[in-house]
């Protein structure tokens, strides 16, 4: 019975094997990854979606409040909290271009705001 078992066994062994070379190789994957294309402040504001990532490029046009600021793509104008330990260390003022990844939140009695994960300035 022991003969039996043995090739199935070593089988066994070799799927396994092969299994976890595969999953090393896709994760050293170093490629682009494709993205969705990025939604305009237009369109956040026209339909929310709470909670809903999102990455947006413009200038900040101004500050409203501690870790509120007023952020605009050309196509519309929204409010984006942004965290000062995620604000970036260069200086950003109404000229400068910048891309916030971050999450809609949306309230009932107020307009979608963005909530900032990151923010870089670009080139």
């Amino acid at each position: 019975m022991t003969a039996r078992l043995r090739p199935n066994f070593q089988l066994l062994v070799a799927c396994l094997l092969s299994s976890a070379c595969a999953g090393l190789a896709q994760a050293q994957y170093a490629g682009q990854v494709a993205q969705p294309a990025a939604p305009a402040v237009a369109e956040i504001l026209a339909k929310p979606v709470d909670e809903q990532m999102v990455r947006v490029q413009g200038r900040l046009l101004r500050k409203t409040q501690s870790e509120t600021y007023v952020f605009s793509d050309g196509t519309g104008e929204i409010v984006v909290e942004i965290d000062d330990d995620d604000f970036p260390r260069q200086p950003v003022d109404a000229g400068t271009r910048v891309e916030i990844v971050g999450e809609v939140d949306t309230g009932l009695r107020r307009p979608p705001e963005i909530e900032a994960e990151s923010v870089r300035v670009l080139p």
